[in-house]
């Protein structure tokens, strides 16, 4: 019994490990920030019925940035909501934190 509970204890922590990890987020710097964002004319067409719109973004090729433009989405479920991609700065240069949905 003492070995089962040994294995238990210690598969345990490392599953809190591993998620900690996959949490930890690694960001590439970029030393040039973002340009402004991208003024669409005309206004997209009214949204279809149940999506939301995803405003565009910059995104860093490595070289260059690039603007990704936004797009009608339909939401995972009736009540989430979208959170636009930004550029963060630090004393390192910028980072991108990703777009993603808030339930």
């Amino acid at each position: 019994m003492l070995k089962r509970t040994s294995f238990l204890g210690v598969f345990a922590l490392a599953m809190l490990v591993l998620a900690s990890a996959a949490q930890a987020a690694t960001h590439v710097y970029v030393q040039i920030g973002p340009p402004a964002p991208v003024v669409v004319a005309p206004v997209p067409p009214p949204a279809p019925v149940g999506y939301v719109w995803q405003p565009g973004y910059h995104v860093w090729t490595g070289a260059a940035y690039v603007w990704t433009p936004g797009v009608w989405v339909r939401p995972p479920h009736p009540h989430a909501v979208w959170v636009a991609p930004r550029w963060v700065h630090n004393r390192h240069g910028y980072y991108m934190v990703s777009g993603h949905w808030r339930h």
